[in-house]
């Protein structure tokens, strides 16, 4: 594995401590100058966004857009467009060297001016391709690439964004709502696109559920502009545009806006890992491998047939930092969910023998992902505080969330996927089965604190005949329903910040499909309003106390009371919170078997307020029934308390 450099490690603290490009600030929207080249092909020129790309200025009195574009390997190339009749005669680029990068100032285009770049490659072919750096794209199944202003928005989210700043990550509640825009909520009576909610109308739309149900982030799936609605977003061709599906880069702003203002988290899903080849996009962009490995033993997924990035190119580099810099500076976004991680860490992820090639030490690590992950990690969290970078990675690869100047990839949190498939396993077996896999739900707490985690039930279980979550479920109708309680109330009780993909919440039946919205409908059902109402107090037990959240990544706030009770399936187990007040006692029973005898150990002589079980819609502290604790043994411990556990019980008692 790669070793962090002295150079490196100074370079993550130069990083964190400022906004600006290290060595020089540029100025905005002005011409490519030599070190901007300078900066781009070293890797960091942290405002490449401000300067690739198409962007509205003036030059002297003249209103214009100047163009930039980075076609080292084109013979020639033109701006293109509605403004100019598509002519690649009217406005050929110029080009500096030693870059290759193609400029041009064309007087009198108007924001919403339609463009591509039409390149001459060295062997005469002519490819009409899209702005890499286009801040907005015409809607599908166009292609061009859509003159945008995405200066001048009045940003009113200041509160959010200096407590954003000032809070630690760790010790706060973090419960994210993942959300596909396109298929949440549509409008009634219309049609395809017309029945899309605009970033507008879904903002208002999604800012009021959130508030009801009690999450404190969302996570977007979709918004990075791709061409194919079947891949949900994770084919990208448009890394620095918000997809015009739902409106424009202001009304992207809005949405972002107003939930801060409203005091909700925004989460973007982000894929660094690989991209289409369709025609107009990355692939081969100036008749080369600009932008992806030219072997395509590592340049290609054979499994998905797209294109893997260069990661050893700065350039390419630079681009994908620009693009998660402008999400987060420009945009405001609070995260980014980096997609595939382990794709991109692995040379032969998804191949066969003889489709993939060694490193140079002979292993199968992506040395230069391995660099490019320490790179933007530490600058965007440096340059960033409270900026999370959410890695979704798949495997065993050590220290994803450790620090680079310790060999780690300095990931703000890793998704538990391992967690999440034990989890799934066992609660899919009947329960007579469950038994013999107890194991599956206590193996988490045995690697818990090697890495921060995220708990994720997300968009990829419920699809592809995997079923929703509520089908799942084992049993009848009236079961399914009682396990869906039991293991949301796992979940949320276990260490980890936590995910949840919409429609879960309240039970959805079928799986999610990106083509409808969600069936809202069966809100008008009295099991689906019981599963809501209760998911909606687990929200609310866990945002209220810190035991639940302060203490995830540390040992000393959690411990088993009873882990191996496993012949009747129940777990029992104390999260507690840094000041050893309002701790909580958590109670399970996994099987259709009431135990009215139940005894379960507890840690002190005292009173154990039952605040939460399985019938609640809220919590309740000021009348809970009260237990109190005898000096009697039971699980190993000298005092206990007595609880009648109903079939498919939960306890939640607080101490």
């Amino acid at each position: 594995m790669a070793k962090t450099s002295d150079l490196e490690v100074s370079e993550v603290k130069r990083a964190r401590k400022t906004k600006s490009t290290p060595q020089v600030k540029t100025e905005e929207l002005g011409g490519f100058s030599e070190l901007d080249m300078y900066l781009f092909g070293q890797g960091t020129h942290y405002d490449i966004y401000k300067k690739l790309g198409a962007h509205p200025i003036k030059e002297g009195d003249v209103p214009g857009v100047r163009f930039a574009v980075w076609a080292p390997n084109a013979k020639r190339v033109s701006v293109i467009g509605d403004f100019n009749n598509w002519d690649f005669h009217k406005n050929p680029m110029k080009r500096l060297e030693p870059m290759g990068i193609y400029e041009l100032f064309i007087p009198n285009v108007s924001e919403g001016a339609m463009y591509k770049y039409q390149i001459e490659t060295k062997d005469g072919e002519l490819l009409y391709k899209t702005d890499p750096y286009g801040n907005s794209a015409e809607l599908r199944p166009g292609n061009a690439s859509v003159v945008a202003d995405i200066e001048g928005f009045k940003w009113t989210d200041t509160i959010w964004m200096k407590k954003r700043a000032q809070n630690g990550l760790d010790h706060q509640p973090i419960a994210i709502y993942e959300v596909h825009p396109g298929s949440w909520k549509r409008h009634l009576g219309r049609c395809g696109d017309d029945s899309l909610y605009n970033y507008r109308e879904f903002a208002h739309s999604l800012t009021e559920y959130v508030h009801e149900m009690g999450y404190t982030h969302v996570e977007l799936m979709g918004i990075l502009e791709y061409p194919y609605d079947g891949s949900w977003g994770y084919q990208v061709t448009g890394y620095y545009a918000p997809t015009s599906r739902y409106g424009s880069p202001q009304d992207f702003m809005y949405l972002v806006n107003y939930l801060h203002r409203n005091k909700i988290g925004i989460i973007l899903d982000w894929v660094p890992a690989h991209f289409p080849k369709d025609s107009h996009g990355l692939a081969e962009f100036d008749g080369t491998s600009l932008y992806e490995y030219e072997d395509p033993k590592k340049g290609e997924h054979p499994d998905w047939g797209t294109k893997i990035f260069d990661y050893g190119k700065n350039e390419v580099r630079n681009f994908l930092i620009g693009s998660a810099l402008l999400w987060i500076e420009h945009y405001h976004i609070d995260g980014l969910r980096v997609d595939a991680v382990a794709s991109m860490l692995y040379l032969d992820y998804g191949k066969q023998d003889g489709q993939w090639i060694a490193n140079k030490y002979g292993g199968n690590q992506n040395l230069e992902a391995i660099d490019f992950f320490k790179h933007i990690n530490t600058l965007i969290t440096g340059r960033n505080n409270g900026v999370m970078m959410i890695a979704e990675e798949s495997t065993a690869w050590p220290k994803v969330t450790g620090r680079a100047e310790e060999e780690g990839l300095h990931f703000t949190y890793k998704w538990n996927m391992g967690w999440m498939h034990d989890f799934l396993d066992y609660m899919k077996l009947d329960p007579y089965f469950r038994k013999d896999n107890h194991h599956k739900m206590t193996f988490a707490m045995s690697y818990n604190y090697s890495e921060k985690y995220i708990l994720v039930l997300s968009h990829d279980e419920v699809v592809h005949l995997k079923c929703s979550m509520l089908n799942k479920m084992p049993g009848e109708e009236d079961e399914k329903f009682a396990n869906l309680k039991v293991a949301y109330a796992f979940m949320i009780a276990h260490p980890g910040k936590k995910l949840l993909f919409m429609g879960q919440d309240f039970a959805q039946l079928r799986e999610w499909n990106e083509d409808r919205e969600l069936d809202w409908f069966l809100l008008a059902n009295s099991e689906h309003q019981q599963l809501q109402g209760f998911m909606r107090s687990l929200l609310k037990l866990y945002k209220k106390y810190p035991a639940m959240y302060e203490l995830d990544h540390e040992p000393s706030g959690f411990e088993w009371i009873n882990a191996n009770d496993s012949y009747r399936s129940i777990f029992s187990f104390i999260r507690k919170s840094s000041t050893g007040r309002n701790n909580l006692l958590f109670v399970f029973n996994f099987t259709p078997v009431a135990r009215n005898d139940y005894r379960v150990g507890v840690p002190k002589l005292k009173n154990y307020k039952l605040i939460l079980d399985n019938t609640s819609q809220d919590i309740n502290v000021e009348s809970a029934k009260i237990y109190k604790s005898v000096k009697q043994e039971c699980d190993g411990r000298e005092y206990s308390i007595g609880y009648e556990l109903p079939a498919y019980g939960i306890g939640v008692f607080l101490f």
